[in-house]
C-alpha cells in the first residue's frame, strides 16, 4: 500500500510502511467506543442506559479512552507484516518473479537494501512474455493484472513445464476465481495444471473456498456432466459446504447444539453470538437458519468459536459424505467404468417406446479387472508414520497396517474414536472399540511379511464379476429404476460398443425380467450377495444378506431354527457365537457359490430384494 506521507528521496532510507497498521490505527482511533454511558430507570422502572453530555458535548469515559490508547500502542509497537505479494517477490526476488498485477510502484530488495521501483505501464506485458520465454519461474498475477492473458504451458511457447497454480485469498467473487483458475488451464497446451488452493487455520475461511468448489462442480454438471469435470480433482466432496449433504450435517448439527452435546459451545452461547433463532415456543424450528447464513455468521465469530463449532460441522459432513460413498450413492454425475475387459453376454428389450419405437434394453455385462495387490515393501512403507502398527489377525492370519484416522460424530454426538487398515487389496476404517474385541494382535516385522505375502500369493491376476446396465430410452421408465441411486455410467466393450446407462443391481434384473417366480442361479445368487445390494428371502423365513463383522465382509443366514443347525453346517456353513448369540455364515471364498447352491436347492428363494441405502 502507498504511504500517506511524502515519499522520501530514493537517496534517503527507506522508511515506509508497506502495511495495513496505519488504517487499523486510524480505525481505532476514530471509531472505538468512548462515550460514557449511565444507567437510568424509566417510568416502568426498567433499567437501561443513555449516553452522558456535558454543555452539549459528549463526555468520554476514562477507562474506554485508556483502553483505546493501550491498544493503538500495541499495535503500533508490532513489527509490520508485509502483504502475500510483497513477500513473494522480496523472497524469490525481482528477477525470478514476474509480476502482472494493477500496482505502479513496489518495494524491492536490492543486496541488503529496500527500494521503491516504479513499474512503467507496459510492465506487465514484458513480465508475461518474460514467464512465457522461461526467463522467470515464478508468476504473480491478480484480478487487476490478469485481463485477457493465458499463463497455460502452451505448446507455442519456451516454458512448458507444469504449472502449479496457487490459489491465495479467493475472496468472496467465486466468478473471478474460477476465471483466474482458467487463465493456466486452456487448451493447445502441453499439461494441465495443478491446482493448489491455500487457507489458514482459520476454519471460517474455508466459507471462500467453498463457494468456488460449488461453483467448479455446477460449471462441471452443466458442461459434460461430469462434477469432476469442472473441480478437475482441486477439490474433495466435502469442501463443497453448500451441499445437501452440508444441508443435512447442519441440521443435525443444530439438533445437538440444542440439546447440549457440543461441548464448549452452549444453545444460549450460540445464539448470543451468531443472533441465529434454533428454538421457539414449540420447541426447534421447523425453519431453521440456512446453511449460506450459518456460513456467513461464522466469520463474525471468535477464532476458538469458529473452530468448536466448525469441527463439529466438518465431523458431521465428512460422516454423511464417507456414508453415501460407502452405499454407492453418491452423485458424481455421469461416471465412466474402466477395467481391462467389457463383454456383453445377455441383451434384453424391456420397454418399447409405442410411437418412436426407441427401445430400453438390459444389459448384461462380464467385466474383468487385473487385481493389484500392495505388496508388502509398499505396506512397510506406512511404517514412516510413528503411530503405525503391524497386525496379525491370530484366527484368519491375514495381515493389515493400522493408522489414525480421523473421529466420527454420531447422530447422537457421541465421538467415535477410528482407526484405518490398510490391506493387501483394500483399505477400510474401524472403530477403536471394535479393535479391541477383534482378533487383529501386534505383528513383527518377520511375521507381518509372511502373512502379507501369504494372502498375495492366492489373489488371482484378474477378478471376473457381472453387471446390468438398463441403457436407450430411460425417461419413460425412470421411475421404475432403482431410486437410491441415479448415478449414470458409461463404458467401452471389447468390441468397441460405447454404453450409457443406469446400473442396476441383479435384485432388481430378478425382478423386472421374471414374474411371479424368481429364478437366480447360485452363481448369480452370490455375486449379488458379495456386491452388497440384494438381501435373498428364502423357504422357511431364511434370509441371506451381506454384513460386516470385526472388518470384513461376510454373507451372513438368519431366521434359521435350533433344528436346522446340523444341516446348515452340512452344506458347509460355519458359525461363531458374537455377543452371546449364535450366528451362521457363508464362506466367502471360491466354495461360496457351492454352498449357496446347496442352500437353495433346500430353501428356494421366495423373493430378491434391494438393501436399503445407508
Amino acid at each position: 500500500m502507498e504511504n500517506r506521507r511524502k515519499p522520501a528521496s530514493l537517496a534517503a532510507t527507506l522508511d515506509i510502511n508497506c502495511d495495513c497498521k496505519e488504517y487499523v490505527l486510524d480505525y481505532l482511533a476514530h471509531s472505538f467506543p468512548v462515550q460514557l454511558y449511565e444507567p437510568f430507570s424509566d417510568g416502568e422502572g426498567n433499567m437501561s442506559s443513555r449516553p452522558v453530555f456535558r454543555d452539549g458535548q459528549p463526555v468520554e469515559s476514562r477507562e474506554a479512552v485508556a483502553r483505546r490508547t493501550e491498544l493503538i500502542e500495541k499495535l503500533a509497537s508490532l513489527p509490520p507484516v508485509p502483504g502475500a505479494l510483497d513477500q513473494i517477490v522480496q523472497h524469490f526476488g525481482a528477477d525470478v518473479v514476474a509480476e502482472v498485477t494493477g500496482r505502479s510502484r513496489r518495494i524491492v530488495r536490492k543486496g541488503q537494501r529496500l527500494v521503491v521501483e516504479t513499474r512503467a505501464a507496459s510492465a506487465n506485458l514484458a513480465e508475461t512474455q518474460a514467464f512465457m520465454d522461461d526467463m522467470k519461474r515464478v508468476l504473480v498475477f491478480s484480478d487487476a493484472g490478469g485481463t485477457g492473458r493465458s499463463y497455460h504451458a502452451e505448446l507455442s511457447a519456451r516454458n512448458t513445464r507444469l504449472r502449479v497454480h496457487y490459489l491465495l485469498e479467493p475472496g468472496w467473487k467465486a466468478d473471478a476465481a474460477i476465471q483466474g483458475l482458467g487463465r493456466t488451464h486452456r487448451t493447445n497446451q502441453a499439461q494441465p495444471p495443478l491446482f493448489r488452493p491455500i487457507a489458514t487455520n482459520v476454519k471460517a475461511e474455508k466459507r471462500f473456498l467453498s463457494t468456488i468448489a460449488r461453483r467448479l462442480d455446477t460449471l462441471g454438471a452443466i458442461t459434460r456432466g461430469q462434477r469432476q469435470t469442472g473441480g478437475q480433482g482441486l477439490f474433495r466432496p466435502e469442501d463443497n459446504l453448500e451441499s445437501h449433504y452440508a444441508r443435512d450435517a447442519l441440521r443435525q448439527l443444530y439438533i445437538l447444539i440444542v440439546r447440549g452435546k457440543i461441548e464448549g459451545c452452549s444453545l444460549q452461547r450460540f445464539e448470543d453470538t451468531t443472533g441465529l433463532k434454533l428454538m421457539d415456543d414449540n420447541g426447534i424450528k421447523d425453519e431453521l437458519p440456512p446453511i449460506t447464513t450459518f456460513l456467513n455468521r461464522l466469520l463474525a465469530l471468535t477464532i476458538d468459536l469458529q473452530d468448536v463449532l466448525f469441527a463439529a460441522f466438518e465431523q458431521l459432513l465428512t460422516a454423511k459424505v464417507e456414508g453415501a460413498i460407502a452405499a454407492g450413492i453418491y452423485d458424481i454425475g455421469l461416471e465412466t467404468l474402466r477395467a481391462e475387459s467389457f463383454v456383453v453376454t445377455d441383451r434384453q428389450t424391456i420397454y418399447t417406446h409405442p410411437g418412436t419405437g426407441a427401445e430400453t434394453s438390459l444389459l448384461t455385462i462380464q467385466q474383468r479387472e487385473r487385481n493389484r495387490p500392495m505388496t508388502a515393501e509398499e505396506a512397510m512403507a506406512w511404517l514412516d508414520d510413528p503411530v503405525a502398527k503391524l497386525l496379525v489377525n491370530e484366527r484368519s492370519h491375514r495381515a493389515a497396517v493400522q493408522l489414525p484416522a480421523p473421529s466420527l460424530m454420531l447422530d447422537d454426538g457421541e465421538i467415535e474414536r477410528r482407526v484405518r487398515l490398510i490391506r493387501p487389496m483394500e483399505q477400510h476404517h474401524a472403530s477403536i472399540r471394535m479393535m479391541d474385541e477383534s482378533h487383529w494382535i501386534a505383528a513383527s516385522r518377520a511375521e507381518f511379511t509372511a502373512a502379507w505375502n501369504a494372502e498375495i500369493a492366492e489373489v488371482p491376476a484378474y477378478s471376473d464379476s457381472t453387471i446390468h446396465i438398463v441403457a436407450g430410452l430411460l425417461l419413460p421408465i425412470w421411475k421404475r429404476l432403482p431410486n437410491e441411486s441415479s448415478r449414470v455410467y458409461r463404458l467401452q466393450t471389447d468390441d468397441g460398443e460405447r454404453i450409457i446407462g443406469r446400473r442396476v443391481s441383479p435384485a432388481w434384473v430378478a425382478n423386472a425380467t421374471t414374474v411371479g417366480t424368481t429364478n437366480l442361479s447360485a452363481d448369480h445368487a452370490y455375486a449379488a450377495l458379495i456386491e452388497g445390494k440384494t438381501i435373498l428371502d428364502l423357504a422357511e423365513g431364511l434370509q441371506l444378506r451381506r454384513v460386516r463383522v470385526m472388518g470384513a465382509d461376510r454373507i451372513e443366514l438368519s431366521g434359521f431354527t435350533d433344528a436346522m443347525r446340523e444341516r446348515l453346517r452340512a452344506f458347509g456353513l460355519f458359525s461363531e457365537i458374537i455377543s452371546w448369540k449364535l450366528r451362521f455364515f457363508v464362506p466367502v471364498g471360491a466354495d461360496g457359490a457351492t454352498i449357496i447352491g446347496k442352500l437353495i436347492g433346500t430353501y428356494p428363494i421366495q423373493r430378491v430384494g434391494e438393501r436399503e441405502a445407508a
